[in-house]
């Protein structure tokens, strides 16, 4: 009985911890609404973020944006934090390979989007910032060990996308 209580009691606190791991870094105290900027975000197309799972236990993520040197779209920072929602409820998952398509890892935000998005309004830059961080954020807390495999350029947020991995 004490057994099946100890199991109970690790299931529940993995429950916890997971769910404490996805809980955005921001809240609307900060003047952030997430369904706002991801509205505006979908607006600007291209570009994929692919993920596989192999039967071993590991994931290979690859930013699919070559035209742009893997630049971030927002469709793509979307993307990303639906992979990462899938990979937190991985059961298998024990390990990320992260890598750009093509020669480049990542350039970072594609500046037309950026351009336009900063031009909306004011703060809708900074939540786009505040979304972006709140993503690699949960990236970096996955159970998983992660390595972004670096070929070619790796600028701004694809700079901070390495950094979200334990090992470049």
């Amino acid at each position: 009985m004490a057994l099946a209580l100890w199991k109970n009691l690790l299931q529940t606190t993995k429950k916890r911890i997971l769910q404490q791991r996805r809980l955005s870094l921001y809240n609307g105290a900060h003047g952030y609404e997430e369904e706002l900027i991801k509205k505006k975000l979908q607006q600007f197309s291209g570009g994929s973020i692919n993920l596989s799972k192999e039967d071993n236990g590991i994931g290979i993520l690859t930013l699919n944006n070559p035209k742009l040197m893997n630049a971030f779209t927002g469709a793509m920072m979307l993307e990303l934090q639906e992979r990462v929602t899938e990979l937190e409820n991985w059961k298998d998952g024990k390990g990320l390979i992260i890598h750009g398509a093509g020669n480049t890892f990542c350039s970072g935000s594609d500046l037309n989007a950026v351009k336009e998005i900063s031009n909306s309004q004011a703060s809708d830059g900074m939540y786009m910032c505040m979304f972006m961080q709140n993503t690699l954020t949960r990236l970096m807390r996955l159970p998983l060990i992660s390595v972004a495999l670096v070929q070619g350029k790796a600028f701004g947020g694809g700079a901070e996308l390495t950094t979200a991995c334990d090992f470049r």
